[in-house]
């Protein structure tokens, strides 16, 4: 089994969780940090990103491991109040520039090309001070900020993701509380976020393609959290319901506005009206969509960027009363008890094969990447990390089924050192 041409290896990180330098050369406060620095128990024994990995100094190390490892791809996000300290281009934080721009030719200079990531979950916090994803104003303000970032990095950088894992940002910060601000909305704050973050990438994406994409000739797109949910029981109807619904909220929720048709699926907006009826709402808690801001919305991604990690058995689960995003689908998830585990990730390699056909089949055949997969880390004092080794092994088999049997072709793999591994697939 040999990797098709074109095959690329490379890393992925994140600002908040590799920088450090919080407040250092002019940065303004990013909600993580003020979440952290809060303390009380919200983060794991009360760690913080102040210091993190230490990338802000120590760049010229990460890029002799890049060049060690012979990495071809190298995804990396830009602190927004870095270059923004306020979240505005009232003040523009050129130490950050330099930074950033310091990066990106380094990468060109040694023949890794750079990914970058516009939006990794941490907002200024003078933005959250003013509603944060909860306020219409987030759309202009988070327009601005990528016209800036498309404006300085965009003559060398020519992919693009506006905004990583939204479905996940409106869960866990805005209807769970367990992300900054830190403050629950059940079953309201996540639909409403979600309704800004379509908005706010669709309108970057026109920018983009107003503005810069003729001379640049770049890319642009946004990646989905997705794992593949299989009925706990094949043959109950219930189940094989309930289990197209978790794909539909999860990965549907924000593709099929952005691939298709402008406007959320059929299926979550009738769910959550007849939840929202069943507990007492005049209407539906899920914000309706102008035709104006359908056809904004529609056809604003240039490939398709999913991070799968895992998959779920799926049983249906009535609910009659809790109120709350993930309440609305009505189901339980669970994994197979023979499924290998660590930490929060099963192993079933099987279910990144059918999450990328059922993108094919469903959003007419896209480019793909998978910007992110992979297994957390055992043991840190041991070399032996069998369990991480075989999640790959295992994943790429299928990955190769799905190039070969299922006719993709083209694979590029990012491998996040933290947590996570990237990839993309190119028609």
């Amino acid at each position: 089994m040999a990797f098709p041409a074109g095959f690329g290896w490379g890393a992925s990180t994140a600002a908040y969780q590799v920088e450090g330098g919080w407040d250092a050369d002019g940065k303004g406060p990013s909600v993580w940090d003020t979440f952290t620095h809060q303390g009380g128990e919200r983060v794991f024994q009360n760690q913080t990103g102040d210091v993190a990995c230490g990338s802000y100094t120590l760049w010229e190390e990460d890029l002799k491991c890049i060049k060690q490892l012979g990495l071809t791809h190298y995804r990396f996000s830009l602190s927004w109040s870095r270059l923004l300290p306020d979240g505005t281009t009232g003040f523009i934080n050129q130490k950050g520039i330099d930074y950033y721009n310091k990066i990106i030719d380094d990468l060109l200079t040694n023949g890794v090309i750079p990914i970058v990531t516009l939006y990794h979950f941490d907002l200024p916090q003078a933005l959250e001070d003013k509603g944060g994803w909860l306020s219409e104003a987030i759309i202009e303000s988070f327009d601005k900020y990528a016209r800036f970032c498309f404006s300085m990095f965009g003559d060398r950088v020519k992919q693009w993701i506006t905004i990583n894992e939204p479905n996940i940002l409106a869960i866990m910060a805005y209807d769970l509380g367990v992300f900054p601000p830190g403050v629950p909305h059940f079953g309201t704050g996540g639909y409403q976020a979600a309704h800004n973050l379509i908005k706010a990438h669709a309108r970057s994406w026109h920018s983009y393609d107003s503005f810069f994409r003729k001379e640049q000739k770049g890319m642009v797109s946004l990646g989905i959290f997705a794992g593949w949910a299989e009925p706990a029981d094949t043959n109950s109807v219930s189940d094989q319901e309930a289990a197209k619904r978790a794909i539909a909220f999860c990965l549907d929720f924000f593709a099929k506005p952005i691939f298709i048709d402008g406007d959320y699926p059929e299926v979550v907006k009738s769910q959550i009206a007849f939840m929202s009826k069943k507990q007492g709402y005049p209407s539906s808690r899920l914000p309706k969509f102008t035709e104006e801001e359908k056809r904004m919305i529609k056809g604003t991604a240039d490939f398709f960027a999913v991070q799968y990690y895992t998959s779920r058995l799926v049983k249906y689960q009535e609910n009659k009363k809790e109120v709350g995003f993930l309440q609305d689908v009505e189901l339980q998830v669970f994994p197979d008890p023979s499924w290998k585990r660590l930490d929060w990730v099963y192993v079933v390699p099987w279910g990144i094969r059918k999450l990328l056909k059922y993108i094919k089949d469903t959003y007419n055949n896209p480019v793909i990447y998978i910007t992110e997969n992979g297994f957390p880390q055992g043991d840190p004092a041991s070399l032996d990390d069998t369990q991480r080794w075989e999640y790959f092994r295992q994943t790429f088999q299928e990955l190769f089924k799905g190039l070969w049997v299922d006719r993709q072709c083209n694979v590029t793999f990012l491998r996040n050192p933290q947590k996570e591994a990237k990839a993309s697939i190119i028609e």
